[in-house]
């Protein structure tokens, strides 16, 4: 309210000066020009004329800058005005770079920080706005299966995109302290963004195999991803050495060791913020898979106390099928590596579903394996239960699953072997195991057989819960 109608469009005089420039050039450079030469002046006539007119555009600009510091909304629509203007004086009228633009105006101290203040600002409106928004947590393209690779929730997409912006904003300064200053924004607005996906990661950790808690996992990873692409462009690579010369006035306390990084290119300037989003994604992941595993050994119980020592002979049984105690585990684990697919990025899953196989196969080995004994009967079915039922499981995500399962594997090498073969390596080991046990020729002899994950200790743990040995 009582502010001129000129201070709200400096686009007005701003383009008036852009068509000036564009009108007169072709009259400088064939009319005016020519005159100078002959007269031996080294002066290009079209710069002239263009220096002419922005020294004006930069009064009036100046003038109105300093009226619309205390109004955030006309302060933001000169700034974005005086950006595209300096984009179109570069650009469409091919100003030398070399010489000053329209952007020293928002470079003097008072308007340069009431520019950083208001970005800030409206940064984290945007930010409130956009997780608070209806469909913040689900993929605008989840209907596309081929674009929807990395299932990016909007909330994730949205914010890195006003980061981009905020980049594109001041690349075009030509004072590298200033563009540092607005880098150290963008750190402190990914920080930011970084606490808030831990609040709801922590709303949503009752329920870590739902909808929301997996979009929070695939936005920390978007974000990773994003940061560690951008700390390889040129322009990054460009601010991170003028942060080595300018110290520790711009991005706080580096220390000798990170400036050093920084310095040779070793380290990048999101490095910090890269290791907080791993630290969050690796604590959601961890959680993830807690869950499931308390599933898994809900499920698992009947499989662990099944009656291994009293199964009969793979020769007495026509054809050998799946254990019926491990129907509920076995459909515990398809269900959740299906589910886990249809959730996470696909970098995600492939971590998420290798874990699950690391953790899987130390739960079957201590829980089954070394909780109970077994006859020739126990042993085949343990087998024929892991190589043709649970490994194929995994077998849609890599060629060879069985070496997920390397603790599971050995031992069930181990349990089948003939009567023979057993008596003949237990006597190796014994002989050897009290003294040392990995000599050459016990590791050897495991070797042999195809086992190298267990130790002599272990199999011979594992020799002793067979029942099948002659006179028993």
């Amino acid at each position: 309210p009582g502010m001129p109608l000129k201070y709200f469009t400096p686009e007005w005089y701003l383009t008036q000066v852009l068509m000036w420039m564009g009108n007169h050039s072709a009259f400088m450079e064939l009319k005016i020009q020519p005159i100078l030469d002959r007269a031996g002046i080294k002066i290009n006539a079209r710069v002239e004329l263009f220096r002419g007119l922005l020294s004006l555009a930069l009064e009036k600009l100046s003038s109105d800058t300093r009226r619309l510091l205390f109004d955030d909304a006309l302060f933001c629509h000169l700034v974005d005005e005086v950006l595209q203007f300096e984009r179109e004086l570069r650009g469409t009228q091919a100003y030398p770079p070399a010489l000053p633009g329209a952007l020293h105006v928002l470079l003097e101290h008072t308007v340069f920080q009431k520019w950083l203040t208001v970005e800030r600002k409206l940064a984290l409106e945007k930010v409130d706005a956009l997780l608070t928004a209806e469909g913040a947590w689900s993929s605008q393209y989840r209907d596309i299966a081929d674009v929807d690779e990395l299932k990016v929730p909007d909330c994730a997409e949205t914010f890195m995109t006003l980061l981009l912006v905020i980049t594109d904003r001041y690349r075009l300064l030509p004072c590298p302290r200033s563009q540092l200053s607005f880098l150290a924004l963008q750190r402190e607005l990914v920080d930011d963004f970084r606490i808030r996906l831990t609040q709801v990661m922590k709303e949503e950790s009752r329920n870590p195999l739902g909808q929301r808690y997996c979009a929070v996992l695939n936005a920390a990873h978007y974000t990773s991803t994003v940061l560690a692409d951008w700390a390889d462009n040129v322009f990054f690579l460009q601010l991170q050495q003028a942060a080595v010369a300018e110290g520790e006035e711009v991005l706080g306390q580096l220390g000798i060791a990170e400036a050093g990084r920084l310095a040779s290119l070793e380290g990048s300037v999101f490095d910090g913020l890269l290791g907080l989003l791993e630290r969050l994604r690796g604590d959601m992941l961890a959680r993830l898979l807690d869950a499931i595993m308390r599933d898994i050994r809900d499920k698992a119980q009947p499989y662990c106390r099944d009656r291994w020592l009293s199964l009969p002979s793979q020769l007495d049984q026509a054809t050998m099928s799946l254990s019926s105690s491990a129907c509920p585990m076995m459909l515990c684990f398809r269900d959740h590596l299906l589910q886990l697919q249809q959730l996470l990025c696909l970098p995600l899953f492939q971590s998420c579903w290798q874990g699950l196989a690391e953790r899987l196969d130390l739960f079957i080995y201590q829980e089954v394996i070394l909780s109970n004994h077994f006859n020739e009967g126990g042993a085949s079915q343990l087998q024929f239960d892991m190589t043709r039922n649970l490994f194929p499981l995994f077998g849609h995500y890599c060629k060879r699953p069985e070496n997920y399962f390397k603790h599971v594997k050995e031992a069930c090498l181990v349990l089948c072997l003939t009567v023979g073969s057993s008596l003949l390596l237990r006597d190796v080991l014994q002989q050897q195991v009290s003294a040392d046990s990995r000599q050459p020729s016990a590791v050897a002899a495991l070797n042999e057989l195809g086992v190298f994950r267990l130790s002599p200790g272990d199999v011979l743990i594992l020799l002793n819960l067979r029942t099948h040995w002659p006179g028993q």
